[in-house]
């Protein structure tokens, strides 16, 4: 009974990082699926050869597993949006007849120690799938997109522009967030210029990318999102954390359509000194594939208790968006995926080495800095002879968006910039 549970928990493992296992959400699960599949079919066969008290009834679990990751494997997606819906249910029958036939023919202190914890942790966990799924087609009902999908070539990514005038302010949320988590800062830019949100590959309303998103493909994309979009420069950006890297990498990348900066606590880019340090093609291949399985979880309500811990203190329409986002296997995916990129993305942020006389405002939050923090944003604000380093008492890193008062000094910041960018005249200090 171990030996073959652990052979199924061991081949299971070893499916999901074989080479011949697409690397994609239903190729991972199936290959999962298949390994699990092999233990108890082990079990029906090893026991009736070996044993006195022959277990038969593994041969189900066997077939239904074996052949619901194969069918995930061979043919992807199709097949993986039905089976969503369909494997919750069947899993949960089938772990109630398994306990069943169990407790009638194992006569084993294995029943207790091993079978029966298999067997509820499959129950629940077919229980956990189910409610996802129906949460997650409630969510798409209850929260439809606003603005306008995109492609930018191989994806489509969600832009949301609201407001009139120029320069236009396009807004970069932090690692791993979607737009809606700048609820407060958007709505209140609006009035004064036009100002545009949208959601990198794989978040909010965006579909995933196939290619690697560092800062300079985050940086193409968005480019092409708002030529394909109709909106015109010159801009203002403004990055929150690993957001700003993606504005330093898109301002040194189109100097000419970037009037301005707003760095709000934004990661650093990477020193001069220090180069980059690419992974090899089989790492990258591997982490991809750990990537999707540890995303995979999020289809078990994970990510959902993750977000009702989070964004409360976002207006109520805008932190439900979020949590319903954050719930999703493709934005946990996408956020880890982007902290792997982060070395590159650091690297290119660097490319930016001067920005002229243009208005940049770089904010701090006060609480909560690790040390060179502070020192790393003045170096930042050094880019422009026409900049303003402004430390925001009291605030911490995410309430520069999150929070209602921290999020007015990040508003005020964008429309000084704003500001400078129609006068040419200096920022106020």
């Amino acid at each position: 009974m171990a030996a073959s549970l652990a052979t199924g928990a061991l081949a299971a493992l070893l499916l999901v990082v074989a080479p011949f296992i697409p690397p994609t959400e239903s190729g991972i699960t199936g290959g999962l699926w298949c390994g699990l599949a092999l233990g108890w079919a082990m079990l029906a066969v090893l026991s009736v050869r070996f044993t006195d008290q022959p277990q038969r009834w593994a041969a189900a679990p066997a077939l239904m597993l074996g052949i619901s990751g194969l069918l995930l494997v061979t043919f992807g997606s199709p097949v993986y949006e039905v089976f969503l819906w369909v494997w919750p249910p069947t899993l949960l029958v089938l772990a109630n007849w398994m306990g069943m036939r169990a407790h009638r023919q194992l006569r084993s202190w294995s029943r207790r120690v091993l079978v029966y914890p298999v067997i509820a942790t499959l129950a629940l966990g077919s229980i956990a799938g189910g409610l996802e799924t129906v949460r997650e087609a409630a969510d798409a009902t209850a929260y439809p997109m606003p603005g306008r999908s995109i492609d930018v070539g191989g994806h489509s990514l969600h832009l949301n522009c609201t407001g009139s005038g120029t320069p236009t302010v396009v807004l970069e949320p932090g690692a791993g967030e979607m737009s809606s988590v700048l609820g407060w800062v958007a709505p209140a830019v609006a009035p004064n210029t036009r100002v545009c949100v949208y959601d990198r590959a794989g978040r909010g309303w965006s579909e995933p990318a196939d290619t690697d998103q560092d800062g300079a493909q985050i940086a193409t994309d968005l480019h092409t999102l708002l030529e394909r979009g109709d909106v015109p420069g010159p801009y203002v950006l403004a990055g929150h954390s690993f957001g700003g890297l993606y504005t330093l990498t898109f301002a040194a990348r189109y100097p000419e359509e970037v009037g301005g900066l707003v760095l709000v606590d934004s990661a650093a880019p990477a020193p001069a000194e220090q180069g980059a340090s690419p992974g090899t093609a089989g790492s990258d291949k591997m982490l991809r594939r750990v990537s999707i399985l540890v995303s995979t979880t999020a289809r078990l309500g994970l990510g959902r208790l993750y977000g009702m811990l989070d964004y409360g203190s976002l207006p109520p329409r805008s932190r439900q968006e979020a949590r319903a986002s954050v719930a999703t296997a493709r934005q946990l995916r996408s956020t880890i995926d982007e902290y792997v990129q982060g070395g590159p993305s650091t690297d290119q942020a660097a490319s930016l080495v001067d920005f002229g006389d243009k208005p940049l405002v770089v904010l701090t939050a006060s609480v909560g800095n690790a040390p060179g923090w502070s020192a790393d944003q003045d170096a930042m604000a050094a880019l422009s002879t026409n900049s303003v380093h402004r430390v925001v008492d009291d605030a911490t890193h995410a309430s520069m968006i999150s929070d209602e008062g921290d999020a007015a000094a990040t508003t005020q910041a964008i429309l000084d910039v704003v500001s400078s960018v129609r006068s040419g005249g200096p920022l106020v200090r």
